[in-house]
């Protein structure tokens, strides 16, 4: 019975099977011949889409060369600095440049409707469609004779620098030989013979193409198609007249072509490009055949194969196609969740570590000497805390990329956040020789409110970006610069420009490059480290300040970002900035930064003189000495053309009998020039950029001296008095508590350390009252917990339990972190790593 029925099923199956094959191939047969048919039908269609693109093409090649020859002409104008040479050196300059671009004439054409020819044989008789063009600012091309008689092509190109110039002066015009549009024309297409015509409306030939004997182009047409011609004639004049593209198929001496017409721009030509028709219908014929032949062989495969899958391996693959779906999107999920967080980490923490290990190998290379130690440490720290940052971005990363980022907002300066980028980023600049400038111009708001790691992490990951993609000895400079904000008085707008002359990118790459985790996919970037992460999570920080960044780049000519951010006044006083009387000179081979620096100077009251060489600094300084009107302070750049400022120093010495305080400024660490520039004269050193205030605080103790030691004391940080203070500190860590023992210690702090919450617990408890003046917390401890020994504590009948200040000191530093803290009955919350400006005020809030 079931040898029956699986027969049954057999012969079923075997039936089915059949009946499915008949139906495939039934199919497979009336398509193939539908195709077929439809396949001849659209060859024309297909052809005319084809012919139509190739005679664009045609087009677009001569309109590409004309504007080629238009920015040739700008370029004569831009190169030559209208202004600077008087008329006969302009016209050699113009004629010697005009040249070497190929142009047989060049003339200026003047309001008054004449050329004034530079040089060639420029007396056209030009149409008066080209004049007038150029007499309303149009770039303009045309066909003219000059004075022999011969046909020339006319380039104008109207410029506003021509009329600075010479208000007479209206445009630029060159003369190319008729030959030139010729040659540009004779494109060989698919190795098929292509005819190009130059027509104006009324269909006259500007400029002969060919050999052709025909006075217009019409009269041609009348006696290649006798019969058709009429009809022909009439629907190009109309398509002419509206300036419209005119596309037709016409048979001419037994052969198809198809004749196409296309506007041109900057003229009233039109071309007219023939091309043949028939030997693209038969390839396009051969390749129906083709796919004719594969369907049928299709068809056999297919059946072919139905016949093996079909039946009892269908649901098997099915199953198996599922699985492998499932898997496949577990691989992607964990791919990109791996691949997120390793490039976040490589990219942005690589900078700050940089600069830890390069400053810690220095300071262990120079530790007898405690100058340069000193100024190591400060940069490891800035390094550090800047790392801090970082670190808790990575941690958060989910929150900025569902736009849940949220903004601490403190009263920050930006002297102080410039000077900190500086300070990191320096050892890198050193490593690739990169020359490095920060220039400032109209800051005058210096302390703002705003997110200060947020703030440094938008600098340093575009500054980051240029010194990877800027190669050695390139120029990477920022630039700050400050406008009225559209929001109101209490704002400020500022825009930060980081620009280099790198590798740049492409146009392409600029539309994605804020995506996350893209790079540009090229080999000159293979061997350049970096995730992608950057530039996207720059993007969501610089989004959620609320402002906006551009990109300008050129693929080999740099790269430029823009970001412009709406900021907050402080509100404090700042203090007078004023030092009258005093006469300066500023060496430096920067105008701009020349420019920003007397304007801040002007406004302390100072008189100041700037010079971009040593030589014109040396002539200036023996003018003023030889009229007894002596400078009373030199700033000199490091890096001055052709020399630097120790050498000038040196020349300064020799000249000068009067010791005339000099001021060495250089946006690079001078540690390792130091001792040659005091040996060589020079009185002190002043970081750039020059902000106003680091140029008050810089100057103030060698124009007013009788300042100098008070301002010295005022710098000097005052020692917070918390001497006799007990403090009982919860800390599991053998090396933390010896780090926060030496750092607290200083403060003359007395410390008893409690090995977890409940020997802390159990000491408090132990203590007379007033023993303990505070409590500093971990959270994570064994045994007791710091959230469980500070709700402990506050139960306790202990005289101090309430009252006690208890503040969390741990690497726990998320907003939910710090609400837990609170609501356990701690007072404060201080993150890892210790702060101790932070800690100290925290102190003496609570004691």
């Amino acid at each position: 019975m079931r040898t029956n029925t699986a027969n049954k099923h057999h012969q079923l199956f075997l039936t089915k099977l059949f009946l499915v094959l008949i139906l495939c191939v039934g199919i497979f047969i009336f398509s193939a011949y539908y195709m077929n048919h439809k396949g001849t039908k659209t060859i024309g269609v297909i052809s005319d889409i084809y012919m139509h693109n190739m005679s664009e093409e045609s087009a677009l090649h001569f309109s590409s060369t004309i504007k080629l020859r238009f920015s040739q002409l700008e370029t004569l104008i831009i190169s030559s600095d209208m202004r600077r040479y008087n008329q006969h050196h302009l016209e050699t300059l113009l004629a010697e440049n005009a040249r070497s671009y190929g142009f047989e004439s060049l003339a200026f054409y003047t309001s008054d409707g004449r050329f004034e020819t530079i040089y060639g044989d420029l007396t056209p008789k030009c149409p008066d469609s080209f004049l007038n063009a150029l007499d309303n600012g149009e770039k303009r091309i045309d066909a003219a004779l000059d004075s022999h008689g011969n046909n020339q092509v006319l380039i104008g190109l109207p410029s506003t620098a021509l009329q600075k110039r010479n208000p007479r002066y209206i445009a630029l015009v060159g003369g190319l030989s008729k030959d030139y549009i010729s040659n540009t024309l004779s494109l060989d297409i698919l190795d098929s013979p292509v005819y190009s015509y130059i027509i104006r409306q009324d269909g006259t030939f500007p400029i002969k193409t060919d050999d052709s004997s025909h006075a217009d182009y019409f009269e041609q047409l009348y006696a290649e198609l006798p019969d058709d011609a009429e009809a022909l004639v009439t629907d190009i004049r109309a398509a002419l007249t509206g300036t419209q593209h005119y596309s037709a198929v016409v048979a001419t001496h037994g052969e198809r072509r198809h004749l196409h017409c296309t506007k041109l721009a900057y003229s009233d030509w039109f071309l007219i490009v023939n091309m043949p028709y028939t030997s693209l219908d038969q390839e396009i014929s051969r390749l129906n055949h083709s796919w004719l032949y594969m369907e049928v062989g299709g068809c056999i495969i297919i059946i072919a194969a139905l016949f093996w899958v079909f039946g009892a391996y269908l649901q098997e693959m099915k199953k198996k196609v599922v699985e492998l779906n499932r898997l496949s999107q577990e691989a992607v999920y964990a791919s990109k969740a791996k691949s997120e967080f390793l490039s976040n980490m490589s990219h942005d923490i690589r900078t700050p570590m940089n600069a830890i290990t390069g400053m810690t190998a220095i300071a262990i290379a120079n530790l007898d000497n405690r100058q340069k130690v000193e100024n190591c440490l400060k940069k490891i720290s800035l390094s550090s805390k800047h790392l801090l940052g970082l670190i808790n971005d990575v941690l958060d990363m989910s929150k900025i990329e569902s736009g849940k980022m949220t903004l601490s907002v403190e009263q920050i300066s930006l002297r102080e956040v410039i000077d900190g980028i500086v300070s990191i980023l320096q050892p890198q600049f050193h490593t690739k020789s990169q020359n490095f400038n920060v220039i400032i111009r109209d800051i005058s708001a210096e302390t703002i409110c705003c997110d200060s790691v947020r703030l440094t992490q938008i600098l340093l990951n575009l500054l980051g970006n240029s010194v990877k993609f800027t190669p050695e000895g390139g120029s990477i400079q920022l630039s700050l610069y400050e406008e009225t904000s559209p929001k109101g008085e209490p704002f400020i707008r500022i825009h930060i420009l980081v620009e280099d002359n790198g590798i740049g990118m492409t146009k392409d790459f600029q539309e994605k490059i804020f995506d996350s985790f893209t790079r540009a996919d090229s080999r000159r970037v293979h061997k350049i480290e970096g995730s992608g992460l950057g530039m996207a999570i720059t993007k969501y920080i610089v989004d959620a300040m609320g402002g906006s960044i551009e990109v300008k780049s050129e693929l080999g000519n740099g790269t430029c970002f823009h970001v412009t951010l709406d900021l907050e006044k402080a509100q404090i006083n700042e203090a007078d900035m004023a030092l009258p009387g005093s006469r300066v000179l500023l060496v430096d081979d920067d105008p701009q930064l020349c420019e920003t620096t007397i304007a801040a100077l002007s406004s302390m009251g100072i008189d100041a003189d700037w010079t971009l060489d040593a030589d014109s600094a040396l002539l200036m300084l023996r003018s003023q000495s030889e009229n007894q009107q002596e400078y009373d302070l030199i700033l000199l750049d490091w890096k001055l053309p052709e020399t630097d400022g120790v050498t000038l120093t040196r020349e300064i010495r020799k000249r000068l009998t009067h010791q005339i305080p000099i001021l060495l400024t250089s946006a690079y660490d001078w540690n390792e020039i130091a001792d040659e520039a005091k040996a060589a004269g020079v009185t002190g050193f002043i970081a750039k950029p020059l902000f106003r205030s680091t140029l008050y605080y810089g100057l103030k103790p060698y124009l007013l001296p009788e300042h100098a030691d008070a301002a010295l004391k005022t710098e000097q940080k005052s020692q917070s008095d918390l001497s006799g203070k007990r403090i009982l500190l919860a800390e599991d860590n053998d090396l933390n508590w010896e780090i926060a023992s030496e750092l607290l210690s200083e403060l003359g702090l007395e410390l008893d350390w409690a090995e977890n919450g409940q020997i802390c617990l159990e000491k408090f408890a132990g203590s007379a009252p007033g023993f303990y003046d505070a409590i500093l917390m971990d959270l994570r401890m064994p045994v007791m917990t710091g959230l469980e020994a500070s709700m402990a504590i506050r139960a306790l009948e202990h005289p101090d339990a309430l009252s006690i200040p208890i503040i969390a000191m741990t690497a726990d530093a998320f907003a939910e972190d710090i609400q837990n803290c609170l609501n356990s009955g701690m007072n404060a919350h201080i993150a890892k790593p210790i702060d101790l400006d932070e800690m100290t005020k925290l102190l003496e809030k609570y004691l």
